[in-house]
């Protein structure tokens, strides 16, 4: 069998490391080692901070909720969740969180008729 130089794939390895790296500081961006560590480490940061997302979302749609619903005469966020989950209405806090925002006429009726 004929030896076959592996300078093109080598070649095309690096290039596909580097241009990956491209924006990042200093010699990760222009040295293959430092370049491939770098985008190992990024790796894992993006695969944890997409889990991270769902949280911090989470968060913010309950310190949203929270405001809205003291504004509308309960208690605590807990208690309307607790009132919601009583009644039988299934709103995700996603759903609530933007109806609080952006109408809050209609989430006002809702905390009405679920106090009620």
């Amino acid at each position: 069998m004929p030896r076959v130089k592996g300078g093109t794939t080598s070649l095309k390895r690096r290039k596909s490391v580097l241009s990956r790296a491209k924006g990042y500081r200093h010699s990760r961006s222009t040295k293959e080692r430092h370049a491939k560590e770098a985008l190992v480490h990024a790796g894992k940061y993006a695969f944890a901070h997409r889990r991270d997302k769902k949280n911090d979302f989470r968060q913010l749609w309950i310190v949203r909720l929270n405001a809205a619903v003291r504004e509308n005469g309960f208690r605590s966020y807990s208690a309307f969740i607790d009132a919601l989950k009583k009644k039988g209405i299934a709103l995700d806090r996603k759903v609530l969180s933007e109806l609080a925002s952006s109408n809050p006429e209609s989430f006002a009726r809702l905390a009405t008729k679920i106090s009620a």
